[in-house]
């Protein structure tokens, strides 16, 4: 989707602050999911991954539902079909992200799904038939060239079923920020109601898979066994990591392009080493440092290239 038309106008004083108003969010988005995996790694274990995805969607639906419950009523049909259908994406991402991470290192993982910087602008060009920017693109190397110097100090691993998870989390993310520009039926919508349909189309996709057995503990069981530790992890990621990340997403990628909001979402990595660091003691080395300065001279290059294909 097209950016306003204040990304092209460089002599107007308000376009850079307007363009901020859009991309502070959308960076806020990518500090909590960054802080999200020190969060979710103190609250699962590999046999709870589908009772917290349950969890975490569950608990913050009802409250969606009762505020928003006039405008739910007010959704065409098409509006009902097209926020389902990115609920199902988002519902598939979050099943290969966690079991991605399960089954390979933390290295890869964050490595793996930063693609989805190059593979939406390269999507994107795909759909349109517009090629992105050579800025862009560069933008956007240099930004993944800072995520491999910011996740190797823990060494790479043979590549696993993981990777080939994360792969494809890195694709499904890819899809679900295109779809939310390309599908018509949800841009005249008000975002709370798309953001509720959408969470409760994952949380249903999830629930459906928590039934069959084998799929691990129960949400119901988990829910029990849990402090208060685990439940503050579980509403931080419920409330911000999904709430409010993903009425973020939906708000800015009708007001920007897909390319642009996917790169500063791609600096999750870098907030996820700044959690590690600040909270968890690791200590990245000066290889780690370069890459953060590399991940965040990436962003602020590809943003003005995207503000300026924009126009």
């Amino acid at each position: 989707m097209a950016a306003s038309s204040s990304f092209a106008t460089p002599v107007s004083l308000g376009a850079p602050r307007r363009a901020w108003l859009t991309d502070l969010p959308v960076l806020l988005v990518a500090v909590v999911w960054g802080a999200s995996y020190l969060a979710a790694k103190g609250i699962t274990t590999t046999h709870t991954v589908i009772a917290v995805l349950v969890l975490r969607f569950a608990v913050v639906l009802p409250v969606l539902v009762v505020a928003g419950w006039a405008r739910l009523r007010a959704l065409s049909a098409a509006q009902w079909r097209g926020a389902g259908t990115l609920g199902l994406i988002l519902g598939g991402i979050f099943l290969l992200e966690t079991y991605g991470v399960v089954h390979t290192s933390a290295t890869n993982a964050g490595l793996i799904i930063s693609l989805t910087m190059i593979f939406t602008p390269l999507a994107e060009a795909a759909v349109t038939r517009v090629g992105p920017p050579r800025a862009f693109l560069g933008a956007a190397a240099l930004s993944v060239a800072g995520v491999v110097l910011l996740t190797q100090g823990a060494g790479f691993t043979t590549p696993s079923l993981g990777d080939l998870l994360m792969l494809l989390a890195a694709l499904a993310r890819t899809v679900h920020v295109l779809a939310m520009s390309r599908i018509k039926a949800v841009r005249s919508a008000d975002s709370l109601s798309l953001t509720t349909v959408q969470l409760g189309s994952a949380v249903a996709v999830f629930a459906v898979i928590a039934a069959f057995p084998g799929t691990g503990a129960s949400p119901w069981a988990v829910a029990l066994d849990f402090g208060p530790r685990e439940w503050a992890g579980l509403l931080f990621l419920s409330v911000f990591c999904t709430l409010f990340a993903f009425f973020v997403q939906m708000w800015a990628v009708r007001r920007t392009s897909p390319s642009r909001v996917s790169l500063l979402l791609g600096t999750e990595p870098l907030w996820a080493a700044a959690a590690g660091i600040a909270i968890a003691g690791d200590r990245p080395g000066l290889l780690g440092l370069a890459g953060a300065i590399l991940v965040l001279a990436g962003t602020s290059w590809g943003r003005r290239a995207a503000g300026r294909d924009a126009g």
